[in-house]
Order: structure tokens, then sequence, then C-alpha cells
């Protein structure tokens, strides 16, 4: 019994032998799994956060350890790149043991950081626990960790300021702005301005709020539906229907669709409904394109959205005075229709050698007066000389031949008026005005500038928005000869010009002359002179009887085109006056060049006499310390001093051209640039007849010498102007004559 119970003892000792075994095997290898579980992450993340005393902690709870994985969800979230390292933090039933305060910390941990910037963020979570602290051990003081997860989205939306009202339209707009391409804005600039606008107001809608219409939207619409009051068609410019705009989709539509019409109406207000290279290759403007940034900022933070918009129109007093005119024409202006009654053909004689001047008199005189706007002597019954002059001007501008006689066709077509012809002139007029220069002179001379109307012949200075001198002028024949519209700066005049006579003269006129008479060229006092490449160069020295006169004022130009004197005063007294091969014979050239001289260079004190003193054989150049812009304009349509509209002929036909293009056009292509020609400067070789005086005998320049350009300007030849900025040219935009 002994012996077996001892036998049992040994075999209770051997069984506890491989229990202790057993028992320390397996403690070394939790001890090692923990070790492991505390990695440098780990550790580091314990150290770093501040634990509470055992004693003030109560023991963790199964919602502790809910609570605390939604805010991990939560950090994971927001920080999506730390996904791993929270799904190996979390591997067993050992890390549900552990205190809340540590789950919900260990997303913020990442191994690449230094240890101070993994403390940095660490810092901040206790301070979300502290609640919790004040607390006891339930789920209600976690509570406000749950709905927290709502607003973590939103912080962009809170510092927007956007309306809540807006906010789905303002949401709709983001959509449309930020797609790659849009059905509102077909110009790049466009869609730029757009996008920076409303992404600075983080896309809140401009034109209304909580939908309805803002003030500035009241104005723009307002502008916009009356269009026609400048010229300008309101079926260019739709207005979209926000009363029927009920959803945010279509108040978002109708936002960008106003804004598209607003820039339709200040860019076509400001450069015109067509660009001046659909209508001849003999204009020349500069561009004044808007920009749709500009135009966005002014109109949405003016005071009064509809003026700012109508800003974009020409502000010249020209253009304004048409504008109540064209009211007038479709029935919109005031005062009693005034009638011509019928009465015997009315007829001035001027005075002449062997008769004296005839005067009749007629009761209907003062209503012809009215009628032509004459207000001096308004109820004089005389039919003077300044009546007949008027009734001259009328007929020439119906296009009626011109007596000066008050005839009953010339009556009845007094009393009625071609309105619709008249309202389309004054639309054409008003477009070019379009194309004009905003600031048509230079503001260090007191804006003063030159301004040549084709149609009526005249020239005028002005300074100071008053006119400081006038003079009529010769202008280019109808057709290849007619004179280009364009502004430019006159840089000097030169007393005694030597004329080079432009290529086409000398190609076109002179060149075939000389093959039926050698000498013609020498009788006309012209000299000629031929290239060793057989090119010609035709001049005729200064001098009394040179054609340009005494005087040329120069503004370089690539139309080859200037102002100058002429031998043959003649023309003047005409009363259509389009003779010219391009360029415009001034009437008093001397008085020109004294009031230009003296805006120029005031301290010089320059008079006609003093520029005829300079008169002689040898070129004198005059320049200018500033230069003075010349703007050769196309006027058929405009009100004179007495307030009266004038109506002139239309010589070059540009009216019905540009009617025919707005009846007919193509709605914006017509902003488009449409290429001409460069004009060319040089010369073809020629063999010349025997006979022919030449006057450096073959011994000029070894080329075909300096171009002509060079030879009337002493500049090299102008480069093609810069493409338009604002408009989209279909190729490079050069023109010809």
């Amino acid at each position: 019994m002994r012996d077996c119970l001892n036998h049992r003892a040994g075999f209770d000792r051997v069984l506890m032998t491989v229990a202790a075994t057993f028992l320390t095997v397996s403690a070394s290898s939790a001890l090692a799994q923990d070790q492991a579980r505390s990695s440098a992450a780990e550790l580091a993340i314990e150290a770093a956060i501040p634990r509470p005393e055992p004693a003030n902690v109560p023991p963790p709870t199964a919602s502790d350890i809910k609570l605390d994985t939604t805010a991990t969800v939560q950090d994971s979230a927001k920080e999506p790149t730390k996904e791993p390292v929270k799904a190996e933090a979390a591997p067993g039933p050992d890390k549900v043991e552990t205190k809340p305060s540590d789950v919900a910390t260990t997303p913020a941990s990442e191994a690449p950081k230094s240890e101070t910037a993994k403390s940095e963020p660490a810092k901040t979570e206790p301070a979300k626990s502290e609640p919790a602290k004040a607390d006891t051990a339930t789920a209600t003081p976690a509570a406000p960790a749950a709905p927290a997860a709502a607003p973590a989205a939103e912080p962009v939306k809170a510092a927007s300021n956007v309306p809540a009202a807006d906010q789905p339209v303002a949401d709709k707009l983001k959509d449309i702005v930020g797609a790659k391409t849009s059905r509102h804005f077909d110009r790049k600039n466009e869609r730029a301005a757009i996008e920076k606008f409303y992404g600075a107001r983080d896309f809140a809608p401009v034109w209304t709020q909580a939908g309805s219409l803002t003030a500035a939207a009241k104005g723009v619409i307002a502008r916009l539906k009356d269009a026609a009051s400048d010229g300008l068609n309101p079926a260019d410019y739709p207005v979209p229907d926000f009363a029927a705009a009920t959803t945010p989709d279509a108040l978002a539509d109708a936002e960008l669709k106003l804004t598209a019409s607003m820039f339709d109406y200040a860019r076509q207000a400001q450069s015109g409904r067509m660009h001046w290279s659909q209508v001849s290759g003999d204009i020349l403007y500069p561009e004044h394109p808007v920009d749709p940034s500009e135009v966005l900022a002014k109109v949405t933070t003016a005071a009064d959205a509809s003026a700012a918009l109508d800003s974009y129109n020409p502000p010249q007093k020209l253009y304004k005075e048409l504008k109540a005119k064209l009211a007038e024409l479709r029935g919109l202006g005031s005062g009693p229709v005034i009638e011509i009654a019928d009465g015997p053909a009315l007829k001035y004689t001027p005075a002449g050698k062997k008769q004296a001047e005839i005067v009749v008199e007629d009761p209907r005189v003062p209503q012809l007066r009215a009628k032509l706007g004459l207000a001096e002597n308004a109820g004089d019954t005389r039919y003077d000389a300044t009546v007949a002059e008027a009734v001259r001007k009328f007929q020439s501008g119906a296009e009626m031949k011109v007596t000066g006689i008050l005839d009953d066709k010339t009556v009845k077509a007094i009393n009625t008026p071609k309105r619709d012809k008249q309202i389309d002139t004054v639309l054409v007029n008003m477009e070019r005005w379009r194309w004009l220069p905003r600031d048509l002179g230079v503001p260090s001379l007191g804006d003063a500038y030159v301004i040549l109307n084709i149609p009526d012949y005249t020239l005028k200075v002005m300074q100071r928005g008053q006119q400081v001198w006038t003079t009529r002028v010769v202008t280019g024949k109808p057709g290849t000869h007619a004179t280009p519209l364009l502004t430019e700066t006159m840089k000097y005049i030169t007393v005694n010009p030597t004329w080079n006579v432009p290529p086409s003269i000398v190609y076109n006129e002179y060149l075939p002359a000389l093959q039926q008479d050698p000498t013609v060229l020498q009788r006309m006092g012209l000299k000629l002179e031929q290239n060793r490449d057989g090119s010609v160069h035709i001049s005729q020295p200064p001098g009394e009887a040179n054609a340009l006169g005494r005087i040329r004022f120069n503004f370089p130009n690539k139309f080859l085109v200037y102002q100058h004197d002429t031998p043959d005063k003649n023309l003047f007294a005409k009363e259509d006056r389009a003779f010219s091969h391009g360029c415009m014979r001034v009437q008093n050239p001397d008085q020109y060049a004294s009031i230009l001289l003296n805006i120029a260079m005031p301290n010089e004190k320059y008079t006609p006499e003093r520029v005829r003193s300079m008169y002689g054989k040898s070129e004198i150049d005059l320049k200018f310390p500033t230069p003075i812009p010349v703007n050769i304009t196309y006027q058929t349509a405009f009100v004179d001093d007495a307030g009266k509209l004038q109506i002139r002929k239309d010589v070059y036909g540009r009216d019905a051209t540009m009617i025919n293009i707005l009846k007919n056009g193509r709605g914006k292509d017509l902003e488009n640039v449409v290429a001409h020609s460069q004009p060319s400067y040089s010369r073809p070789a020629m063999t010349l007849p025997s006979g022919v005086a030449i006057a450096n005998n073959g011994g000029g320049f070894g080329s075909s010498g300096p171009n002509f350009f060079e030879r009337l300007f002493g500049a090299p030849a102008l480069a093609p102007p810069p493409a338009p900025v604002g408009r989209r040219p279909q190729q490079q935009r050069v023109f010809t004559r």
C-alpha cells in the first residue's frame, strides 16, 4: 500500500512537473505575444497620451467600447490612408479590454512621422474626452461624438456663407460651371470669367436670392429688353423666365443664361454686332473688346445695374444724338408733326454779273425752316440762300436730283420721308460708332483729335469737346479709290512735300500713258527713276504745281493715304467731292497746319502766315511732340448743331452692305474677322519705251530700292495688326484697298 502510495505520489510529482512546464511555456508564449503587440507605434501612443489615474476612471463597459469604435470609423473617414493601421491595431479580444481612450486614439498613429508630429494631434484627443471624465461611466457622456460625424463634411459650406435657401442652386451651378464643356458660353474668356466669379462666391447665385430676382437682375433684364433703343436687337439677348424656374436646376440654368445674354449685350454694345472686316477690306479701327470678368464685377456691384450695362454703348455725343433721333423716327419722340403745304415752286437765284440776287417770299418758308432744322430767323418768309442750301442737302440725302428748288416732288419727300429707310440708315451709323475708339482724342492735349466725315466731305478739329476749326475736303472716288476708314495718329507735317506717286497710279495710269506718249511725264513735271532690277519710281519735286500742294499731313498707315493741299481748288465748290485716288485734299491747309501745330506746341504761336513763310523747294518736317489722333469716319446720318437729323448720300455703298448683312446675317458669326489681302509695296520690272527720260539713267538702287511706304513716311512698312482680343479670327487679318 505504501509502495502504491509512493508510486502515486511520484506520479503526482511528475504530473505537477509537466503542468508547471506547460504553464511556463504558455506564459512565455503569452508574454511574447504581448511584447509583439506592444509595437513602437503603440508604445509611442501610450507614452504620448496622458492617461487618467486609475482611481478616477470607472471600469470600461461594453457601451464604452462601442462608442470608441464609432469614433475610430469617423477618424478613418477623415483620413482614409490610416485604415491599414486601424486594422492592425485591433487584432483580437485583447484589444477589447483596452481603455476607451486607447482605442479612440489608435488611428492617429503614423509610424513614419516623428514623435513630435505624432504627439501634436494626440494632444487634442483628450480635450474631446474631457466631458467623459466629468460625468459617470455611462453612454450618455460620449453621445456628442456620434452627431459630430455630420458637420465634419461641411466646413466649406459653413465658410462660404451661402444662404441655406440658395445652397441647392449653388450646388447645381457648381456642377454646371465645373463641367468641361458649357452650353451657355462658347468663348474661352467668358468661361474662365464665370469659373472665377462664381467660384469666389462659392457658386451662390447673383441674380436670385431664395428664388426671387435681385435688384441687379431686374436692372440687367430691363436693359436687355430695351436693347432696341440703342439700335440693337433684343432677340439677340434672350431673357430667361425666372418665374417659371421653380427648381434648383431651372434656377441655375436661368442664372447662367442671363449672364450669357449680359455678356453678349456688353460685347456687342461696345464693339458692334458685326466686325468691320465683314463690310470691306479698307476699314481698320483699333480693337477694344470687353473683359467678361470686368463686366461681371462692374454690373453686379453697381448701384444701378442697368446704367452700368448701358455704359458699354458709345459715350460720344453724336451717338447719343442719333439714339434720340432713332426714337423720334420710331414714333417715340415728342412734338407736333410739321407739314409743308402745296404751292408754287420756290427757287433762289444768286447774284450774277448781269443780274441781281432773286429772293422770293412764301408763307410756307417758316414751316420749311422748321422742318429742315434752320433755327436762325425761324419766322422769315424769304426763300434765301440759306434755305435753298438746306433744300439741296435734303435732296442729296434723299438721293434726289440736287437743284435747291422746292418743287412738288421735294415737298412730298419732306412731308413723307422714307422712315423705314431712315431708321436703317441711323441704325448702321450707330453700329459704326461702336467701331471707333471710346476716346477719340489724346488727354494730354485736351482730348484733341481730328475727325473727317467722308459722305459730308468735311473735316473738324476738336478739343475739350468743342469744335475748334472745320474745312471742306475732297475724298476718294467710289470703288477701288475709296478713302479708307481708319484711326491713326498724325505724327508730323511736311511743308513743300515731294509727291511719291503711289504704285497703283504708276502701273495703272502713268506707265500705260508712256506707251502712248514717252514725254508725258516730263511735261507734267514728274521724274522717273529706274532701278537696276527694272522697277520704276515716279515722283514730283516740291513746288507750287506739286500734286500735294504745299503741305502734307502725315499719319502713317497701311493704306498709304494722307491729307494734303492741292493746286486744284475748284473742286471744293462742288456739292459732291469724291474725286481723289483715296487721299484727302484739304481746302485751307495753312490754317489747318497752324491749328494743329498750336495744339501740339502751344508755346510756338504758329499762324497761317508763319506756315506760308516756309513755302519753298525744300522739304521741311514739323514733328509733333505728342501725336494727334485722326479718325476717318463714314457718317451718312448725324445731328447738326441745330438738332436736325442730316442724311447724306451713301457714296461708297457702306450703308447698303451693312443693312443687308444685319438683315440676312449669321448671328454671332458676324463678329468673326474676315481676312483680306495685304497691300503690296513691291514694283514689278518694266521695259520702258524709247524716248522716256530717266532721271537716274539706270543708276538707281541695286534692288527695287525703298518701297513706297518708306519713301512716303520714311519708316519701315507697318507690320500686320495683332489678332483682336476677345474675338475668334478665322485666319490672319490683312487688308487691301
